[in-house]
């Protein structure tokens, strides 16, 4: 049996104060709308698809630009 967590798709949360990392992730790629950015808890993963669509980039990179923005923990 193989599990979802083995299928390449990470399990992704939100942390940190999304409107600032938002913000800053539109000046770093200023094609992303507040739209693409619209964050809803529990919904990251409609977030990721928003991003990697407009940024045309895969899960793993899109996860990986914003978790640069997230506090360290």
């Amino acid at each position: 049996m193989e599990s979802k967590a083995n299928k390449g798709t990470e399990v992704f949360k939100i942390s940190g104060d999304w409107k600032r990392q938002a913000d800053n992730l539109k000046d770093k790629f200023p094609q992303l709308t507040d739209s693409d950015l619209k964050f809803e808890s529990g919904r990251e993963d409609d977030l990721l698809e928003r991003v990697e669509a407009r940024l045309h980039k895969k899960r793993e990179e899109v996860i990986n630009i914003i978790k640069k923005g997230q506090p360290t923990t």
